[in-house]
């Protein structure tokens, strides 16, 4: 009976070894770190309309949605909501999820009929990842922001239902899919195509509206999007927007909608909030492009290798596994907060520290925090 906790302990130890170890570490919510490792972009999360707005439907519904959508979980908040996100993403319907995983895993799945084939991008998230092997479509994956091999591709497959799936952003090195011809593409094959805009919702495009608005897809009938509320909203959740006929699909038979209690009310409303404030954020994105750019000038200045970044993204390469887990923890004892990023999260096998660009962070903690990434670099 104890052999399987053996081989879980032995796994461990080889992970150890690897420099792959995990743990968490909780926070206090004053604990004073300048962080560079959270997704609040726009510094809305402790807005305070935003926290207003989730402290009235707290008040009004309790805590939890006490039910799934179709249940007793829909709201008129819920609803005023998805209203919100289709008006900004310029879609027919949006449909909002607990999560942007499950969002992802209903979108992919909801796409999927006999003999569709995923044409999908070798850095996509691993929400996509596994919402395509959930499916059990064929799933084709093809060279980062490679056009040219998702022609080839659909081309290869001529007459099947087909469906390229991308990033907009990437969450790893944050550059931006070519999404213009990756849609000219999918429409010369007759394929669809689902795009993540998670870290470009809020970030880029007209009024923040993200990567599919900023490529003048917005609204396209061939064109599904996902997104999270969790990162320049501030929130959780996630949200599916697209035509209507493909979100009533997704309400009558998405299994990660239909069996998952709805996303609470208080979120909901904050959320709302935030989207109306982030409509009106291009101070902050000014800002955030401001501060990405001194980032790579000021770490390529130290001989850093820096991806340059199309959002607020900022990916530092780091010598291994080790070595990254190393610079985050150091950088963490200097009262600074980075991402780490690791085989197998990234998509290349090279580890780096990931910078999450945040407007909330004071300018002065944020320049700081850029010269203690310099001074204790592996």
């Amino acid at each position: 009976m104890a052999d399987w906790l053996a081989a879980l302990d032995r796994r461990a130890e080889l992970r150890a070894k690897a420099g792959l170890t995990r743990r968490l570490r909780p926070r206090a919510a004053d604990d004073g770190v300048v962080d560079l490792a959270g997704n609040d972009y726009l510094g809305l999360a402790g807005h305070p309309e935003v926290t207003a707005a989730a402290t009235r439907a707290l008040s009004a519904y309790g805590l939890g949605a006490t039910g799934s959508r179709l249940v007793r979980g829909s709201t008129h908040t819920h609803h005023t909501l998805e209203d919100a996100l289709a008006d900004w993403l310029g879609a027919e319907r949006a449909l909002v999820f607990s999560s942007g995983y499950l969002a992802n895993l209903g979108a992919v799945r909801g796409l999927v009929q006999p003999r569709t084939l995923l044409v999908s991008d070798a850095h996509n998230h691993a929400s996509l990842i596994d919402g395509c092997r959930i499916s059990g479509a064929e799933t084709l994956v093809t060279p980062h922001a490679d056009v040219a091999a998702v022609a080839a591709a659909l081309a290869a497959a001529p007459g099947r239902p087909a469906v390229v799936v991308t990033e907009s952003v990437f969450s790893v090195d944050g550059d931006l899919a070519p999404l213009a011809r990756l849609h000219a593409v999918a429409r010369e094959h007759g394929a669809l195509l689902l795009v993540d805009d998670a870290h470009a919702l809020g970030v880029v495009g007209p009024h923040g509206a993200g990567g599919v608005a900023a490529a003048g897809l917005a609204g396209q009938p061939d064109v599904v999007v996902t997104a999270t509320l969790s990162k320049a909203l501030g929130g959780a959740g996630g949200v599916v927007a697209g035509p209507a006929a493909f979100v009533r699909h997704l309400v009558e038979t998405g299994r990660t909608f239909i069996f998952d209690t709805a996303l609470p009310p208080a979120v909901a409303a904050g959320v709302q909030v935030a989207v109306g404030l982030a409509r009106a954020g291009d101070p902050l994105r000014a800002e955030l492009a401001d501060r990405a750019a001194l980032a790579v000038r000021r770490l390529r200045a130290a001989g850093l290798g820096v991806s340059v970044p199309d959002a607020a993204v900022v990916s530092v390469t780091a010598p291994g596994p080790e070595a990254a887990t190393a610079w985050a923890a150091d950088c963490r004892d200097r009262g600074v907060a980075v991402g780490c990023f690791r085989p197998p999260s990234t998509p290349d096998s090279r580890s780096r520290l990931r910078l999450t660009i945040g407007a909330g962070v004071p300018r002065w903690d944020f320049e700081r925090a850029l010269e203690v990434i310099v001074e204790v670099a592996p």
